[in-house]
């Protein structure tokens, strides 16, 4: 992969960060819900920390990362994307983060498998492990909410 390959792709997972960062903060702001607006507030802070890290990359180069790949359990993966809406329902507001989290997880996974260099894989392969583990975390709410019977 070219070097300016490279940065454009940070720069567009950049973006992606900061639409991320909009989306929770959004739903948050909107949320009743007072777990749900922490978890949502939590998840926006997290794509703040992404989005840091991914400009230091672009500035400073690359720096190691450390994030465990998250077990994926596939629990929303057969569900339809809901479209956001303000009148949106905590359900559907946790789907469409875990949809957002599962592209996320897929395209660096694709761009992992597609680099040569060493350093770059390793990049995009802790940025998919990091959107696995946000996935993972939403479906164990999204699952704790959904079937609160099985509790």
């Amino acid at each position: 992969m070219k070097p300016e390959d490279f940065e454009k792709i940070i720069s567009s997972a950049i973006d992606s960060e900061v639409e991320s960062y909009t989306f929770y903060k959004s739903v948050a702001d909107r949320a009743k819900d007072k777990s749900l607006k922490t978890i949502f507030l939590d998840l926006a802070e997290d794509e703040k920390g992404h989005r840091e890290y991914l400009q230091q990359v672009l500035t400073r180069g690359l720096k190691e990362m450390h994030f465990i790949d998250a077990p994926d359990y596939k629990v929303t993966d057969a569900f339809d994307e809901p479209e956001l809406s303000v009148d949106m329902k905590p359900l559907d507001g946790l789907l469409l983060a875990i949809k957002k989290e599962l592209q996320a997880a897929q395209m660096y996974s694709r761009l992992a498998r597609a680099s040569a260099d060493a350093e770059q894989k390793m990049v995009f392969e802790q940025l998919a492990n990091m959107e696995k583990g946000h996935k993972a975390r939403l479906e164990d709410i999204y699952t704790n909410m959904a079937y609160p019977e099985v509790w």
